[in-house]
């Protein structure tokens, strides 16, 4: 069985700590590349976890997605093959890895991605993807 990471990024930064950085950055180019460094420390899933039944339904990059429930907390494991997805793919983690059912419900992903200034720069595909990530996320944990 695959050990679930306890966060994306192997140290404790959370979506406050996203939110917080992201506002310090100057135009949208910092936040992408921000955004792909974030992505380039999310661990790598074992490609055994790489199947069909894992792939994210709605994602123009292909985008695989494994939970496991520890106790009263979910645990995530994601990776895209495309670089600026692991990075959402890192952002929406930091969100949700961690917590309970009742937390992922109650997280306000929107009023999040506006603190990132990040929907608004994306195209509506990868937009699209990226929603239909957070959808099956909160599908598991229901």
């Amino acid at each position: 069985m695959f050990d679930f990471p306890q966060n994306p990024f192997g140290s404790d930064i959370n979506s406050d700590q996203i939110a917080a950085a992201m506002q310090d950055l100057k135009g949208w180019e910092d936040r992408y590349r921000q955004v792909i460094q974030w992505g380039k420390k999310l661990p790598k899933m074992p490609e055994e976890l790489k199947s069909s039944e894992v792939t994210v339904a709605g994602c123009e990059s292909s985008v695989w997605l494994v939970s496991q429930q520890q106790g009263d907390v979910w645990q995530f494991c994601a990776d895209s093959d495309a670089r600026i997805v692991r990075g959402l793919i890192a952002l929406v983690l930091a969100a949700f890895n961690g917590k309970t059912s009742d937390e992922i419900k109650a997280f306000d992903i929107d009023a999040y991605f506006d603190q990132l200034g990040l929907i608004a720069h994306l195209s509506p595909s990868r937009g699209n993807g990226l929603k239909a990530i957070v959808e099956q996320i909160k599908s598991v944990a229901q």
